[in-house]
């Protein structure tokens, strides 16, 4: 049987991270906000789009990250 294929959660815009609020093994909800963005003296959150299990956080708070840059990868649930 097929695993799931994972979700990758990208950024955006260049910005600063500013929080993670998700550990890998994290359960999430379609909607739930994984990190908080800054860009412009802007806060912008980064929410999922399917629920799922966290499978890598590949950003720390202090990181700066790029257009396209992926965040956060998630396997959706089934």
């Amino acid at each position: 049987m097929a695993r799931d294929p994972l979700i990758d959660i990208v950024s955006e815009l260049v910005a600063n991270v500013l929080a993670v609020s998700v550990t890998p093994g994290a359960r999430v909800a379609a909607g739930e906000e994984v990190a908080l963005l800054e860009s412009m003296k802007m806060e912008i959150p980064v929410i999922v789009e399917s629920g799922g299990v966290v499978e890598a956080v590949k950003v720390a708070p202090g990181d700066v990250v790029q257009d396209g840059d992926v965040l956060i990868t998630v396997r959706p649930s089934s």
